[in-house]
């Protein structure tokens, strides 16, 4: 099924119920139909349709909801880029992808006018005078009724280990396959109202509004977690059922002052994806919040989620991501790709109709990670992730195969890092790498050679936040007169993350 059919299925069911609520502005189904068509209508005279995209730069809010919806009306893909996205980046992106048009914050159109191509295409801006609302009297757009669920909804970019951004290529078919899974085993409905503080961005965030539509739900829709207690307001006072998180959130909650657990006692679940969830996290929240149900998964942009642990089997299967989700498959693997022995550490691999078809404009990625099974020869999604289930299939997270970084639920590339520090004068050589972090599960630490030795920690971070993504920013900077090295000469990141001397700086 194609997801814009959702909305309508909604619509059908109960117009009007509300849809989305963000700040002061609160939609029912019917209206978020309406704005939605008038907004296809202006993407599609401006040459939006079946196989082209749409980079939506916006921050969380309705216009983001109405500009995905409207995308897909259209017949084209939205490519949603989260709004503090380097100009590097964004180019990039853009390269790769090459939107027929754009949906942007009016405060971001510098970073689009440093970009030729983006420059060259029609966008629509959203905020003070933005022509996003004047868009909104046109007539509405009613889609074509047999379009395909098998064209592209989706390309949801991520950066693989060389820190070269790769779109994921998710179509209507893989997003609601995975959409019904999630549905289904969080048993929503149409009477749940659900928070995302997330980026729609993401895959996880991206995720509430397809599920919510998908169930006729409320999505309640905040810019970000940087207030929480304003978060924890709104919780109070929509009634909030389900609240995605991932560790850094709770870890913001264990620690804010005078917590009032009343504000959440319409919560019917907490999810949490995207990282690990440290188990001093987890007991913290089964603690704080009894009536809970918890439920710990895990995922990745390639196949949104993979597993999850069903709340009851928390205590019992401790420190567990759980199972495979409803209708999908995952197997712990060997390098020939077939199954090891319980408590034996392999990768993970995922099968199932929510697996991304690829990987855009990249078939050599695209054919590492997606490989015929044995014996089968189905495709299944190799995570690059290493892993070991038990006797009843439960599976523990072990580590990462590659060196990427998850800091604050988004993945760091070290080499994207390390570019950027040695370019900084005064910086003869950099490694990068992951050091463990309370609050953002990983924080990104990095190893320097400095030539200038009045070159400072502070000043480093500095540098590197003109260039880079917050999240990308090393947390900790250490100064050594050289860099660690294996036997063999290669600079050595296992060696780089102990600590060289009590402080971990100069």
């Amino acid at each position: 099924m194609r997801i814009e059919h959702y909305l309508q299925a909604s619509v059908e069911r109960d117009g009007a119920r509300t849809a989305i609520v963000s700040g002061e502005t609160r939609l029912s189904y019917d209206q978020l139909l309406d704005l939605s068509r008038r907004l296809a209508t202006t993407l599609r005279d401006h040459g939006a349709g079946r196989g082209e995209r749409v980079l939506i730069f916006l921050d969380n809010g309705w216009r983001t909801a109405v500009a995905v919806l409207a995308t897909w009306m259209a017949g084209a893909a939205i490519c949603p880029v989260n709004p503090a996205t380097k100009a590097e980046r964004l180019a990039a992106i853009a390269r790769d992808c090459e939107p027929v048009a754009l949906i942007l914050e009016s405060r971001l159109q510098h970073l689009v006018e440093e970009i030729p191509s983006l420059a060259a295409r029609p966008r629509l801006v959203a905020g003070e005078a933005g022509s996003f609302d004047a868009a909104l009297s046109a007539m509405p757009l009613i889609p074509a009724e047999n379009r395909p669920d098998t064209d592209l909804a989706a390309l949801i970019y991520t950066s693989g280990s060389t820190g070269e951004p790769k779109g994921v290529m998710h179509s209507h078919a893989t997003l609601d396959a995975a959409a019904r899974s999630i549905a289904r085993y969080l048993e929503n409905t149409a009477d749940d109202v659900l928070l995302v503080v997330l980026p729609l961005s993401f895959g996880y965030g991206l995720n509430q509004l397809v599920t919510a539509i998908l169930s006729g739900a409320t999505l309640v829709i905040e810019k970000s977690f940087a207030f929480p207690q304003a978060v924890f307001e709104t919780i109070r006072t929509e009634r909030v059922t389900g609240f995605p998180l991932v560790p850094a959130m709770a870890a913001m909650m264990m620690q804010a002052r005078d917590l009032d657990a009343s504000f959440f006692s319409s919560l019917r679940y907490i999810t949490s994806a995207a990282a690990p969830l440290p188990l001093a996290h987890l007991d913290w929240l089964r603690s704080f919040l009894p009536h809970v149900r918890i439920y710990c998964m895990y995922g990745q942009t390639e196949c949104t989620r993979a597993t999850w642990l069903p709340p009851e089997t928390i205590d019992a299967k401790r420190g567990s991501v759980g199972i495979a989700i409803p209708g999908t498959t995952a197997a712990v693997v060997d390098e020939a790709g077939e199954a090891v022995s319980p408590g034996i550490v392999g990768e993970l691999v995922i099968g199932g109709p929510h697996v991304m078809r690829g990987y855009w404009r990249k078939a050599d990625a695209t054919s590492r990670a997606l490989r015929p099974a044995p014996h089968t020869g189905t495709l299944r999604l190799h995570t690059g992730d290493l892993f070991t289930a038990d006797a009843d299939g439960y599976l523990t997270f072990v580590a990462r195969m590659d060196d990427i970084i998850k800091s604050r639920g988004e993945k760091v590339a070290p080499q994207a890092v390390e570019e950027v520090l040695c370019r900084m004068p005064g910086i003869a050589e950099a490694l990068v790498v992951g050091v463990p972090h309370d609050v953002l599960g990983e924080a990104v630490k990095a190893v320097v050679v400095a030539s200038n030795a009045d070159l400072t920690e502070r000043e480093i971070q500095r540098f590197c936040a003109r260039h880079l993504e917050d999240h990308m920013v090393p947390k900790v900077v250490e100064f050594r007169d050289s860099l660690p090295r294996t036997d063999s000469g290669k600079a050595s990141r296992s060696l780089a993350a102990l600590p060289a001397n009590p402080t971990g700086s100069k």
